[in-house]
C-alpha cells in the first residue's frame, strides 16, 4: 500500500490529491512507501554509549576569531568548532559582504549556488578584500559537497554555503528549496559539521513577512540563528542573534555600510545628531542591547485625521506596542488620539526591540500633540505598564551612567519619577494643537 505525503507540510493521504487540504499548495503530493515497508529498511540498533561530562574538554578556548569584533561579539566570542550557524536577512542587506570581510583571514570553502566564482571575486576586488585563503565551489548536491569537504577537512577551517535554499539531496525527489530538501540537506550538513568539528555557516532566505524561509526544523537543527537587518536606503546595519547555543541572544553588532564595505560602529550615539535644535515630537531613547547602552532618536508626528479610522504609521518600533501606549495615555491621562493620525519613526532605519523605548515614545507623542519641544539634550528610558506606571529598564544604572558620561543634561527614568511627572504637567499645560 502506498502513502501520499505533501512535500510542503507533510500532510498524509491514502490517495493522491491535486491540492493539499492542510497547506493549500497544488501538486505537492508525492508517493512514498508505507510505514510497514519502511520499518524493514531501518538500520540495526546501535549500542548506547555514555561519556562523563567532567571528562569532556570545553570548546570555549578553541573559538575561531574573525576580522570583525562585532561579528564575534554576537556569536559569543567567535566561532566554535562544529557549530552550524544560520545567517538570514533581506536581499541586498549585505550578508555576503559581511561574510567575506569577516572570514578573509580564515581558510574557508565558499559554496555558492547563487553567484559564480567571478561574481564573488569581483565583489572582493571592489571591497579590497584578499581572498587568498578562500576556495570556491558551485557544487550544490549535498552528498557530493560533503564528500569533497571530507577529503580536504584537514586543510580548511570553515565552510560557507550560500544559500541553503539552493542545496539539494539526491535521495529526495523534489526541487531545491522544497521543505523536504531543506530538512534533509540541513540534517546531513549538521551531522557532518559535528562529526568533523568543522564549523559551517548557512546563508538563508527570508519570506516577504520577514520570517526565515523553510520549515521551523531548520532553525532547530542549527546552533545559532543570526539576522542581519537594516533598510536598503539606510547605511546602518544591525546583526542580532535569535538563537545561540554558545552565547547570549541579547547582544547585537552594529555596522555602517560604506563604499569599502561594512565598518563596525562603537559610538553609542552614532544614531543621533546631537547638534540639532529641540523640536516638537523629537525624543532621545536610551536602551541597553546586550551589555551596550545605545541612544536612538525618535520622531513623532500627530496631525488631524481626515479618515474615519485614524492612521498609525510606525517604523522602527513595534506597532502593537504603540497601540498599547496610546491606550494607556487615553486611560490614565484622559488623552484621546481618535482625531489624530500618528506617525512614529526611528531615525537611521533601525529597529528598537527593547521595551525601554516606551517612555521616549510617550514623551515624543505628547510633545508633538501639544507642539511643545522636550528639554534639550535629554534622554528617556523606561517601560510603561498597563496601569500607567514607569518600570525600570534593563541595566538601567549602566544606562544612566553612560548618559552622564555623554553629558546628557536630563535623564528621565523610573529613578526620577517626580521629574517625569513635572515634565508631563508642563507639556499638558502648554497650548494644545486641538
Amino acid at each position: 500500500m502506498s502513502l501520499y505525503i505533501c512535500s510542503n507540510c507533510h500532510y498524509g493521504s491514502a490517495s493522491w490529491m491535486g491540492k493539499c487540504p492542510d497547506c493549500g499548495q497544488w501538486n505537492t503530493f508525492q508517493e512514498q512507501a508505507s510505514p510497514a515497508s519502511a520499518k524493514t529498511k531501518r538500520e540495526k540498533t546501535q549500542p548506547f554509549a555514555l561519556t562523563p561530562i567532567a571528562q569532556i574538554k570545553t570548546l570555549k578556548q578553541n573559538r575561531l576569531v574573525t576580522q570583525i569584533h562585532e561579528f564575534d561579539r554576537v556569536l559569543g566570542g567567535g566561532i566554535l568548532p562544529g557549530a552550524v550557524i544560520l545567517l538570514t536577512g533581506e536581499p541586498g542587506v549585505g550578508k555576503s559582504t559581511l561574510l567575506l570581510q569577516a572570514l578573509q583571514k580564515l581558510k574557508t570553502v565558499y559554496v555558492s549556488g547563487e553567484e559564480s566564482a567571478g561574481q564573488v571575486k569581483d565583489r572582493a576586488d571592489r571591497l579590497k578584500i584578499n581572498l587568498a585563503n578562500f576556495f570556491f565551489s558551485d557544487t550544490t548536491q549535498v552528498e557530493g559537497m560533503l564528500a569533497g569537504l571530507e577529503k580536504m577537512k584537514e586543510r580548511i577551517e570553515l565552510v560557507v554555503i550560500d544559500s541553503i535554499q539552493t542545496v539539494y539531496s539526491k535521495t529526495v525527489d523534489a526541487p531545491a528549496g522544497n521543505v523536504s530538501q531543506l530538512k534533509e540537506s540541513a540534517n546531513q550538513i549538521s551531522e557532518f559539521a559535528k562529526r568533523h568539528h568543522l564549523p559551517v555557516i548557512l546563508v538563508g532566505h527570508i519570506t516577504k513577512e520577514g520570517d526565515i524561509a523553510g520549515p521551523k526544523t531548520l532553525e532547530h537543527l542549527v546552533d545559532c540563528v543570526l539576522t542581519f537587518e537594516g533598510e536598503r536606503l539606510s547605511h546602518f546595519r544591525i546583526l542580532r542573534a535569535g538563537k545561540n547555543r554558545f552565547g547570549a541572544t541579547d547582544e547585537i553588532g552594529i555596522f555602517v555600510m560604506k563604499d569599502r564595505g561594512l565598518e563596525p560602529v562603537n559610538n553609542p550615539v552614532a544614531f543621533i545628531n546631537r547638534d540639532e535644535a529641540p523640536a516638537p515630537g523629537k525624543a532621545i531613547a536610551g536602551v541597553v542591547e546586550g551589555k551596550r547602552p545605545l541612544f536612538f532618536e525618535l520622531q513623532t508626528l500627530t496631525v488631524p485625521t481626515q479618515l474615519a479610522l485614524p492612521r498609525r504609521v510606525v517604523k522602527g518600533v513595534d506597532y502593537n506596542r504603540l497601540q498599547l501606549l496610546i491606550a494607556v495615555l487615553r486611560k490614565h491621562l484622559n488623552l484621546s488620539l481618535d482625531r489624530f493620525d500618528v506617525f512614529v519613526n526611528v531615525v537611521g532605519g533601525v529597529t528598537i526591540r527593547s521595551t525601554a523605548v516606551d517612555l521616549a515614545v510617550a514623551a515624543s507623542l505628547l510633545s508633538s500633540l501639544h507642539n511643545f519641544p522636550l528639554p534639550p539634550r535629554s534622554v528617556f528610558s523606561g517601560e510603561i505598564g498597563l496601569l500607567g506606571e514607569v518600570r525600570p529598564a534593563f541595566f538601567q544604572d549602566k544606562l544612566i551612567g553612560e548618559s552622564k558620561r555623554l553629558a546628557f543634561r536630563a535623564i528621565y527614568s523610573s529613578l526620577n519619577l517626580p521629574h517625569v511627572r513635572a515634565l508631563l504637567k508642563l507639556i499638558t499645560a502648554s497650548r494644545s494643537r486641538a
